[in-house]
């Protein structure tokens, strides 16, 4: 059976507070895809807790069962077996409808692809997720998003009219605006230059820090790594190893010891 990897943390380290309160926890996760000879277990028996208003990120080799942990917790995705729990709601037994709204009211996501109606300017795409909700946002709220991720001066420009770094951070901004309980990112430096791609990283570590926003991304960038609090190393559908306070360097030694 695999051990569950906790919060606790190395003495001093801002971003890992022993005790703090859990944004979400799996417990004895499984996921398996195929039957018969063709079954591939994408998970096996994994157990992890995340620590609220922290930033983690997940990463291993490829096919190592990353993005499959990203979905689950976010209730994109139903486990074969064992359960996640968003703060002190067990997700894995709702229905379809109340998981969606579960993940509209208290989730967060940013994608790789942008997702963004092309017809409709920023601003109303950084909103649209609580229009459909009926639930009026919050000026301020979503004012200080747009100062923190620099789009003041684009909110009326369509997809069409801005950079693929910024059309993410009008993702980004979409994300935060419903103020959610957490945000999962899924490569979501993936499409973007290295210049939009620090930017991104820069707003979301901003949202942990000074917005109290938790974070959770899967990313295969070991400098995009470091901009988390804590790394959890993902292989062979197994959490392997986790890391505090992540340099670039010591998280690629580490990729290279799981063969990535």
């Amino acid at each position: 059976m695999t051990p569950t990897i906790t919060a606790t943390t190395i003495p001093g380290h801002p971003g890992a507070a022993v005790g703090a309160s859990i944004a979400a926890r799996a417990e004895h996760l499984t996921k398996v895809y195929g039957v018969g000879e063709a079954t591939v277990a994408a998970l096996d028996d994994v157990s992890v807790e995340l620590d609220r208003g922290r930033f983690t990120a997940i990463m291993g080799p490829s096919g190592s069962g990353k993005s499959t942990l990203l979905h689950l917790l976010a209730g994109l995705d139903r486990p074969t077996s064992g359960t996640v729990h968003l703060g002190d709601t067990e997700i894995t037994s709702l229905r379809d409808k109340a998981l969606t709204t579960l993940r509209r009211d208290r989730i967060g996501f940013i994608f790789q692809s942008f997702n963004l109606l092309p017809t409709m300017t920023a601003a109303e795409n950084i909103v649209l997720p609580m229009k459909i909700a009926g639930r009026k946002p919050d000026p301020h709220w979503v004012a200080s998003i747009v100062e923190t991720v620099g789009l003041a001066g684009r909110l009326g420009h369509r997809p069409s009219e801005l950079s693929g770094g910024q059309q993410q951070r009008v993702a980004a901004a979409r994300a935060l605006a419903s103020r959610p309980e957490i945000v999962f990112a899924d490569e979501p430096t993936g499409a973007l230059d290295s210049r939009s791609g620090t930017e991104l990283l820069r707003f979301l570590r901003t949202a942990v820090d000074d917005l109290g926003q938790t974070v959770v991304m899967v990313t295969h960038d070991p400098a995009a790594a470091c901009y988390a609090d804590r790394v959890l190393f993902l292989a062979d559908g197994h959490v392997v190893d986790e890391m505090f306070a992540p340099s670039a360097d010591a998280v690629l030694d580490q990729l290279k010891h799981l063969g990535d």
